[in-house]
C-alpha cells in the first residue's frame, strides 16, 4: 500500500470558506427558539458584524493578491481568484438567507412582542407629520448633498457608511442627475416613533421604529427644493481596513499608528450592498466610480447593514433576553485575606465567565496599593472603555512604584481606543512600549514583584483572553494566577523580551511563539503519535490552520492516537477521512458565550501534560505573534481543566460536528429519540452549584472508540435485549 501524501490539498479545507461556514453557524442561532427574542436578534447583528470584518480584512487580502498577480495556493490548493468566486457563491447565499431570517422569522416575532419595525408607507399621515418635524429639527441640519456630474467629481463613501444614491430631475433643463446623501451615523438608524407621537394610544410595552433612511428618503424635497426627486436607494461600501505597517521605517509607532487609522476609511472598496430594487443605471454608476466588479455586489430585499439590530438588543425588555448571572468567586478567596497570602498556598484557576473576572482586577489594584510591591509589568492587547486595570497601574505609578506596560496598538479594531489609553499612560509616567518589531503582542500576561520577608517574590497572572470587564462576560476564557517561582522567572523574560533586546530561547516552563511554542506543540503531539492506540490528544481553541500541525494531527491519527478538536470558528483539518483522519473528530461548540479559551491536552500515558494560553494553532499566532502557553501542574486545576473538557466533549445542544466535507452538522439532530440533549454553557453556569447531577461524570474524560467499535456495542446490546 502507498503512503498517502498528507501535503494533498484535498485534505485540508479552505479557510475562508471555513470561516464563512462558522458564520453560518452563528446565522442559525437565530432561527433557534431556545435563545429569548433579542438575542436571536443579536446573533443576526453578530452575523453582520463578523461578515463586514470577514470583508474588510479577508477578503480584501484576497483582492490584493489578485491584483498583484500573486497565484500561491495555501494547503487547500485554491488559488485567490478562485477563493473569491468561491466566497462571492457561498455569501450570496449567506445574506439572502439572513435577510429572510429578518423578514419572515424575527421581525413578525418582534411585532408579536410589541416591538414594531415599519417601513414608511406603513405610517399613518399624522405619524408622516411627526416625523417631517424630527427631519426637520434633528437629521437635516446634519445632512449635506453631494451632487455628481461632469463638474463635480464622484463624493468619496466612508467606509460601512450607510447611504442614499439619489435620482434628481430638474425641470427646466429636464435632465436626470445623481447625488449622494449620508446617513447620519450619528442618530439612531431605528427611530423611535413612541416619543415623536405621544398622542397615540398604545398598549403596554408597545415600542415602534421606523428606518432613519427611510426618514431620510421621504423628506428628500428638502434637500433639493426646485428639484424633482425622483427615487432614492440605499447603498453601503466595505472597505479594505487591513493596514501594513512597515515598523523598521517607522520612528514614531503611535503616529504612525494613528496615520494609519486615519488612512482606514480609504481603503480600496471591497464589497458594495445595495437594494435589490436599485435600477441598472443607478448600479452601473456606483460599479463605475467606485471600480467593484459585478462580482462585489450583494443586492438584499431587506434593510442594508442589519449590524444596526444591536440598537434592538439594547431596549429594556428583560424578558426577551438571557436570564442574568452572578459569576462566582473561588472559596479560597473569600476567606478575607490577602490575595498575596493567598496565592503563596494556591494558585488560583478562573474560568469566565462562570467565574468571576473581579479577582484579576482586585489582584492588579492590590498590587498597586500594597507598600511591598516594587514593580507591575503588563501586556495589554485589548482593552473596551474605561478599563479599571488601566487605572489601577496609574495608580501604581503614583503610589512610586516601577510600571511598565507593553500596549499592542495593532489590535484590530481596537487600535483607536489603546492609543488613546497608551497616552493615558504615559501622562501618568508609565513606562509604555509597544513590543517587538515585526511581532504582534497577543500574551496576556500581568507580573508583580514584591518584596517579603524571605526575600523578592513574583506573583503572576496568565490568561486566554484580554484584561477587558466587559468581554470577561461575554467570552469563556481560562486565567491563572500564581506565584510559581519558574513561571514568575519565566514572566520577567518574557517582559525583557517585549521591552528591550532579551534573545532568551531557554524558558523553564513556558512556551512561548515564535520562540519554543511550535517545536514544544509538536513534540507533545509526536509524543502521543509514538503511544499509538494507548494516546490521546484534545485541542480547544478559536480556530486550527496551520498545516505542520494538521499534518502532525494527522500522523497522530494514522498511529491510532485518539484526537477530540474543539474548534470554534475555522477549521482546516479535515477529518473522517480513511486512512487519515479516522481517529480525529471536530466540534465546533456556537452558543450564548463565545467560545474563547485555549487548552492543550496530552495523555502523556496517564499522567496528562495540559497546557493553557492566549495562541491558536495558526501560521500567524505560532510565527508572528508574542504568545504564551503556560503548564497545568498542580492537581486541583488539572483536574479543573479535565472536567471543563470532559463538559465540552459531552455537549450536544449547541455543538456541531465537522464533516470530511467540510459540511457542520448540529450533535442535536443524531441524538437517539428520547434523549435531553446537554448543554455544556448553561451547565457550567448553573448546573455545577446546584445540586442536578450530569448525565456523564464530570472528572472523566469521555472514552473513545472509532465508529466500528461503536457499530458493534449497538449489535451486542441489541443482542442481549432480544435475548
Amino acid at each position: 500500500m502507498s503512503e498517502i501524501d498528507l501535503r494533498n490539498p484535498s485534505l485540508y479545507i479552505n479557510r475562508e470558506l471555513s470561516n464563512i461556514e462558522f458564520n453560518r453557524r452563528v446565522l442559525e442561532e437565530c432561527d433557534n427558539p431556545e435563545h429569548p427574542l433579542l438575542e436571536r436578534v443579536k446573533f443576526l447583528a453578530i452575523f453582520h458584524g463578523n461578515m463586514d470584518e470577514f470583508f474588510m480584512v479577508r477578503v480584501s487580502g484576497l483582492k490584493q493578491q489578485v491584483l498583484l498577480g500573486i497565484t500561491d495556493r495555501p494547503a487547500d490548493g485554491l488559488t485567490p481568484r478562485e477563493q473569491l468566486v468561491a466566497i462571492h457563491r457561498t455569501g450570496t447565499q449567506l445574506f439572502a438567507q439572513a435577510t429572510n431570517s429578518w423578514l419572515k422569522t424575527l421581525q413578525p416575532a418582534l411585532a408579536d412582542e410589541g416591538i414594531h419595525t415599519l417601513n414608511y408607507s406603513q405610517l399613518k399621515s399624522r405619524q408622516q407629520k411627526k416625523l417631517a418635524a424630527y427631519f426637520e429639527r434633528d437629521i437635516f441640519p446634519v445632512l449635506t448633498p453631494l451632487v455628481f456630474d461632469p463638474t463635480h467629481p464622484f463624493p468619496h463613501i466612508s467606509n460601512l457608511s450607510l447611504n442614499l444614491a439619489v435620482e434628481v430631475r430638474d425641470p427646466e433643463l429636464d435632465e436626470i442627475h445623481f447625488a449622494r446623501v449620508k446617513v447620519p451615523a450619528t442618530l439612531p438608524r431605528l427611530v423611535p416613533l413612541n416619543p415623536l407621537d405621544p398622542d397615540e394610544l398604545l398598549p403596554p410595552a408597545t415600542q415602534k421604529f421606523i428606518w432613519l433612511e427611510q426618514v431620510i428618503a421621504a423628506n428628500l424635497d428638502r434637500l433639493f427644493p426646485g428639484m424633482d426627486v425622483r427615487a432614492a436607494y440605499p447603498f453601503r461600501v466595505t472597505r479594505n481596513t487591513d493596514m501594513e505597517i512597515q515598523e523598521e521605517e517607522a520612528d514614531d509607532l503611535l503616529l504612525t499608528m494613528e496615520e494609519n487609522l486615519r488612512q482606514r476609511h480609504f481603503g480600496r472598496v471591497v464589497r458594495l450592498e445595495i437594494d435589490e430594487d436599485t435600477p441598472e443605471t443607478i448600479r452601473n454608476i456606483l460599479i463605475s466610480n467606485l471600480k467593484v466588479s459585478a462580482t462585489d455586489v450583494y443586492a438584499t430585499n431587506g434593510p442594508v447593514g442589519l449590524s444596526s439590530l444591536w440598537e434592538l438588543h439594547k431596549l429594556e425588555r428583560p424578558e426577551l433576553k438571557d436570564e442574568g448571572f452572578q459569576p462566582m468567586v473561588p472559596s479560597v478567596l473569600r476567606s478575607g485575606d490577602s490575595i498575596f497570602n493567598v496565592l503563596q498556598r494556591n494558585n488560583v484557576l478562573l474560568h469566565t465567565p462562570y467565574d468571576s473576572f473581579l479577582p484579576v482586577v482586585d489582584f492588579v489594584e492590590a498590587a498597586a496599593e500594597d507598600p511591598n510591591v516594587l514593580a507591575i509589568k503588563q501586556s495589554l492587547y485589548r482593552l473596551g472603555p474605561n478599563p479599571p486595570i488601566v487605572h489601577a497601574l496609574m495608580k501604581a505609578r503614583e503610589n512610586g512604584k516601577q510600571v511598565a506596560v507593553l500596549v499592542e496598538l495593532k489590535a484590530r479594531f481596537d487600535e483607536e481606543s489603546n492609543i488613546e489609553w497608551a497616552r493615558a499612560l504615559e501622562r501618568a509616567g508609565v513606562h509604555v512600549a509597544y513590543g517587538v518589531i515585526g511581532l504582534k503582542t497577543h500574551c496576556k500576561l500581568c507580573l508583580v514583584v514584591r518584596r517579603e520577608r524571605d526575600g523578592i517574590r513574583r506573583y503572576v497572572h496568565m490568561a486566554t483572553g484580554n484584561y477587558n470587564t466587559i468581554t470577561a462576560r461575554l467570552y469563556t476564557d481560562l486565567g491563572m494566577i500564581t506565584s510559581d517561582e519558574e513561571m514568575g522567572a519565566d514572566a520577567s523574560e518574557v517582559f525583557n523580551y517585549l521591552t528591550g533586546y532579551s534573545k532568551q530561547v531557554n524558558y523553564r516552563k513556558f512556551w512561548v511563539a515564535p520562540v519554543n511554542l511550535r517545536e514544544n506543540l509538536l513534540r507533545l503531539i509526536e509524543q502521543e503519535t509514538a503511544y499509538g492506540r494507548n494516546g490521546r490528544i484534545i485541542f480547544k481553541a478559536n480556530s486550527l490552520v496551520d498545516p505542520g500541525i494538521i499534518r502532525a494531527l494527522y500522523r497522530a491519527s494514522q498511529a491510532g492516537v485518539q484526537i477530540d478538536l474543539i474548534i470554534r470558528g475555522f477549521c482546516c483539518l479535515r477529518p473522517e477521512v480513511k486512512g487519515v483522519s479516522d481517529n480525529i473528530r471536530v466540534k465546533s461548540i456556537v452558543g450564548r458565550f463565545l467560545e474563547h479559551s485555549r487548552i492543550y491536552y496530552f495523555h502523556n500515558n496517564g499522567t496528562p501534560d495540559i497546557y493553557v494560553g492566549s495562541a491558536d494553532p495558526m501560521p500567524r499566532n505560532i510565527n508572528r505573534r508574542v504568545e504564551v502557553l503556560f503548564p497545568i501542574e498542580d492537581e486541583p486545576e488539572r483536574q479543573q481543566i479535565i472536567s471543563i473538557l470532559a463538559v465540552y466533549l459531552h455537549d450536544t445542544a449547541k455543538a456541531h460536528r465537522l464533516h470530511s466535507d467540510g459540511r457542520y452538522e448540529p450533535v442535536i439532530n443524531t441524538l437517539p429519540e428520547g434523549e435531553e440533549p446537554f448543554n455544556s454553557q448553561l451547565w457550567l453556569l448553573y448546573g455545577r452549584h446546584s445540586e442536578e447531577e450530569p448525565p456523564f461524570d464530570p472528572t472523566v474524560l469521555p472514552p473513545v472508540c472509532d465508529e466500528q467499535e461503536q457499530e458493534q456495542e449497538k449489535k451486542e446490546e441489541k443482542r442481549k435485549q432480544v435475548a
